[in-house]
């Protein structure tokens, strides 16, 4: 792949990144609030019924599932920046032939091209 083109691929890659981080800090903020009344604004001190803590509990765990997800990505997105920097972007790691620029278009982080990242799901 030509230079010219890794730095777009760069430049796409680090403004992902960058939004990525925005989110999981947000995220990060969101779920770990202290207490519920914290999280809600509540400013009453009424007795919290048990179905709102359960409400409570599943929207932290899913926000930390995303925020799980969103770090796995993050961790792709530095070793595909550091494939450019290293000129080898676009090749796929597993049969060293070329990424399609659809797929890399597509995930701009992906490290295999369609044919090995079908046969990595089929395993």
């Amino acid at each position: 792949m030509k230079k010219a083109e890794m730095k777009v691929y760069k430049e796409r890659l680090l403004a992902l990144r960058a939004r990525l981080r925005g989110d999981v800090d947000a995220m990060a903020d969101a779920a770990l609030r202290k207490t519920r009344s914290e999280a809600n604004g509540d400013l009453s001190s009424m007795p919290i019924h048990m179905a709102d803590i359960g409400s409570d509990n599943y929207e932290q765990e899913f926000t930390l599932t995303l925020m799980q997800s969103d770090e796995v990505t993050l961790e792709s997105i530095e070793a595909a920046i550091e494939r450019i920097e290293d000129g080898i972007f676009g090749a796929c790691e597993e049969c060293s032939g070329p990424i399609s620029k659809a797929r890399l278009n597509a995930i701009p982080y992906t490290p295999l091209c369609i044919k090995c990242a079908q046969k990595m799901e089929n395993r």
